[in-house]
């Protein structure tokens, strides 16, 4: 479910760590990426590769590999995000088969939870990875300066 926090959240936060610290041609290594949320790397693991699954992210392999978007941040949603690292509907968030619901929670709470889970990825579907990078810059927060080109000739 969308309403459990943790993976959801994860991957918004690294998909705009990427965003904002990627430039022009070059790519964030996972380490950095754990280091700077704070998480083990083989935690984000499994995050990262759905991510890259589904196209949000590309990765380069190797000595100065790392991630990169897939694509525009302007045409990657937060929907997308969430979306590309949920469980599939056979699989909860533990693992563990559900357990049978009572009629009270099958009836009410359940119902309740996917019109919230409605309305929040109808939200999230409005918004984009450039308007989370828009909102960093309003914060103050700056961008890592681009390396400058160096020509030859």
């Amino acid at each position: 479910m969308l309403l459990r926090r943790d993976r959801a959240m994860t991957a918004v936060s690294i998909v705009l760590d990427v965003a904002f610290h990627a430039g022009r041609g070059t790519t964030v290594p996972a380490g950095d990426i754990a280091d700077r949320l704070g998480e083990a790397r083989r935690g984000i693991e499994p995050v990262l590769q759905a991510l890259s699954r589904a196209g949000i992210l590309g990765s380069t392999r190797g000595p100065r590999g790392g991630y990169r978007l897939g694509r525009a941040a302007r045409d990657i949603t937060l929907a997308e995000v969430v979306s590309a690292t949920r469980p599939g509907e056979s699989e909860d968030e533990g693992g563990s088969p559900p357990a049978s619901p009572s009629p009270l929670q099958s009836r009410v709470v359940q119902p309740l939870w996917a019109e919230l889970e409605g309305s929040v990825m109808e939200t999230l579907g409005s918004r984009t990875v450039a308007e989370l990078l828009r909102r960093a810059a309003l914060e103050g927060l700056q961008r890592p300066a681009p390396e400058a080109l160096n020509f030859a000739i």
